[in-house]
């Protein structure tokens, strides 16, 4: 008589866990994060709340980490459409620091454009600001990872002369990150490539005249 194998615990977890993560975004998508529940949660990923409680402290914390695979298999997407095999963990340095930085400013932007992204990463930004303990995870895990992506090119520029070597790259990212998150969190303008493309150019040019070329 043949032996029946034990059910594996291991696959059976990361369904669950897989399930979790999109009923989470799932819903934070169509019901808000103010009306997100644990319990919605668990009903939608065909789970038991306590479950749940097992792995997070909060429905907040549920989120991060389905956001946070979200963004995982997104790099992972992108490199396989760039033909490497490693995560995408670096911004292009094609030698021209300006091209570069709109080539990523204008995926930034086509990531908060959609609704996929848009929904989780407004909760978390939100949360984040009365929850300091997530908040701050928030920061350490999603990003401030990103940020330094653009400390590394403007360092790899610094290195090729093409910006001046006083100049604090974590300072100077915020010359275009920052606008653009303003605008994303208020909704006070359009998000388009056009718009990340003068932020790239006001920051590494100025708005100052320039001397007309001879």
């Amino acid at each position: 008589m043949a032996q029946k194998s034990a059910p594996d615990s291991t696959r059976r977890s990361e369904r669950s866990r897989r399930a979790i993560y999109d009923a989470a975004l799932a819903l934070v998508g169509e019901v808000g994060y103010g009306k997100l529940t644990i319990e919605a949660i668990a009903a939608r990923a065909g789970v038991g709340k306590q479950t749940i409680y097992r792995w997070w402290s909060s429905k907040g914390a549920v989120l991060l980490d389905a956001f946070l695979d979200l963004a995982e298999q997104a790099s992972v997407a992108a490199s396989e459409n760039a033909g490497r095999d490693e995560t995408v963990t670096e911004i292009p340095d094609s030698g021209d620091l300006e091209a570069d930085l709109k080539y990523v400013m204008r995926a930034t932007v086509d990531e908060f454009n959609d609704p996929k992204y848009d929904a989780p990463y407004r909760a978390l930004a939100a949360e984040g600001l009365l929850n300091p303990e997530l908040g701050a995870e928030f920061v350490e895990k999603l990003l401030e990872p990103q940020l330094q992506l653009f400390v590394k090119r403007v360092r790899q520029a610094q290195d090729a002369g093409q910006v001046a070597p006083d100049v604090d790259p974590r300072i100077a990212l915020e010359l275009w990150s920052s606008p653009l998150a303003q605008r994303w969190l208020m909704r006070s303008g359009p998000l388009t490539h056009a718009y990340t493309d003068k932020l790239v150019e006001y920051a590494l040019h100025g708005i100052t005249p320039r001397p007309a070329a001879s």
